[in-house]
């Protein structure tokens, strides 16, 4: 069997390897594929993974030896699922690998937005405590999180994660997204969108983006949020509108932003919330600790291995 994975780089850089795919069929790897390369290195691969690569209708329909597409990651939007079930092609995604690393990833935003720990250390590394008159001083608002409300949007595995090590920094939690109303230890879930925006001091974002959560953190929802409100995104780019951030962030209405996600990846010249206030911008990272790449390359492997004896597993078509 002819295996190919069209953008590797991302999630193997040189500290993983491929041999749990590898030793499924002849495989080769690709770090990045552009659009026009996509249909010519496919071929007549049977087995195709990928991360970003898109694989809309014309790939299957220039490409018909495909019969197994692995997902590198847990979001799968970027293949045309109409079309694979048409040619009868078999899709399968990675959940679940990333949630303790998104989940740390959160708190790591939410930290840095409570303390500025990096900006404070590079101001002590020029010298400014060594000449400073009193024996600290702080540059912003230092902001503790016990007693305030994290709302949570989207409870699945990950907004869970988040909502114990919320509690674990004694916050109140209000969750969005849970199948039905529950209360249990400091922890709201089945909480509706209109209280989260309302009661909450930090907002998280962990739902997936559908045309229904495009935009949801707008103008409007931003209107009805507290004054000083945090925001935190390790989801996906779209879920806001982000000049109207740009917007509340500038005036303060919006206290700060922690962003792992922006509408357009990498952003270009002109991107709303490149300078914005009080925003820290990560680049798509968390995701990215070894560890759980390492659980990406095995789980994938492990649905080839699946689909090959016939029970595939983790099928979104």
């Amino acid at each position: 069997m002819d295996i190919v994975i069209l953008d590797g780089h991302t999630t193997n850089p040189g500290d993983l390897n491929w041999d749990p795919i590898a030793s499924q069929g002849a495989l080769t790897v690709y770090d990045r594929t552009a659009p026009e390369q996509i249909i010519p290195r496919i071929g007549k691969a049977q087995a195709i993974f990928t991360n970003k690569t898109p694989l809309d209708r014309s790939v299957f329909d220039a490409c018909p030896d495909i019969q197994f597409v692995g997902v590198l990651a847990t979001g799968y939007n970027i293949v045309d699922l109409d079309a694979a079930r048409d040619r009868r092609v078999t899709v399968c995604n990675v959940p679940g690998y990333s949630t303790p690393s998104v989940a740390q990833m959160t708190f790591a935003l939410l930290l840095e937005l409570c303390h500025r720990a990096g900006r404070h250390s590079d101001t002590v590394h020029s010298g400014r405590w060594r000449t400073c008159p009193d024996f600290t001083y702080w540059d912003f608002p230092l902001v503790e999180l016990a007693g305030k409300t994290m709302g949570i949007v989207g409870y699945g595995d990950i907004g869970q994660q988040v909502a114990r090590l919320a509690r674990a920094f004694g916050m109140e939690v209000l969750a969005c997204g849970g199948r039905r109303p529950v209360v249990s230890d400091g922890v709201v879930a089945g909480t509706g969108l209109e209280e989260v925006f309302t009661r909450s001091d930090v907002i998280s974002l962990h739902c997936p983006l559908t045309e229904a959560s495009r935009g949801m953190i707008n103008r409007d929802s931003i209107a009805r949020m507290k004054d000083g409100v945090l925001l935190l995104n390790t989801a996906r780019g779209p879920l806001i509108v982000e000049s109207d951030l740009r917007a509340a962030l500038d005036s303060g209405k919006v206290g700060g932003a922690g962003l792992d996600v922006l509408c357009q990846e990498p952003p270009r010249d002109g991107s709303p919330l490149l300078g914005a206030t009080n925003c820290i911008l990560t680049p798509h990272i968390a995701w990215a600790p070894r560890e759980a790449r390492q659980r990406l390359v095995d789980t994938a492997a492990e649905n080839l291995a699946a689909w090959r004896a016939g029970r595939p597993i983790h099928v979104v078509t």
